[in-house]
């Protein structure tokens, strides 16, 4: 199944498309109309790609199936203070994971998710997190990411 689609990974040219993926994946994920303006989200998205793709901050793959756009997933990369548990201070974030609704459940995103880590671990990041949506949730837990119990997030109304 997952063999007879493409996997590209994404370079500076498909910035268009990789907005466009992100733009439909903020919209499912919280459940927004198309009528809501995101004109501000995808121009910073789109500065974002430009300088997180020539930098190596981001991967991103694309998935297609015979030319048509059915699924996106991206790593970004950062650093933070070294730890015991984190040496180098290295982590990375999974994000824009996305496949079209007739083309789920087919190992798409599973496969793009092992193409992702695979290339965090060959950065030497040990330390990948995510946010998981109740549909995403099982399919991260089948891969081996656990729940954090420690974290705490300090959120805009707060203050």
């Amino acid at each position: 199944m997952v063999e007879e689609f493409e996997y590209k990974r994404a370079t500076i040219e498909d910035i268009d498309e990789l907005v466009r993926t992100r733009i439909v994946v903020l919209r499912a994920a919280n459940k927004l109309s198309d009528d809501v303006d995101m004109s501000v989200v995808e121009q910073e998205s789109y500065a974002y790609y430009k300088r997180a793709l020539e930098i190596g901050e981001h991967i991103a793959y694309l998935v297609y199936d015979n030319g048509t756009f059915i699924g996106a997933g991206g790593v970004s990369f950062y650093q933070v203070m070294p730890t015991y548990h984190n040496p180098s201070g290295k982590k990375a974030y999974i994000m824009n994971m996305y496949t079209a609704p007739e083309y789920r459940r087919q190992g798409i995103a599973f496969h793009t998710l092992d193409l992702l880590v695979k290339d965090a671990k060959e950065q030497d990041v040990l330390h990948i997190a995510l946010e998981a949506t109740d549909m995403g949730r099982p399919l991260y837990e089948r891969y081996g990411f656990v729940k954090m119990e420690d974290e705490m997030e300090l959120r805009r109304s707060s203050k």
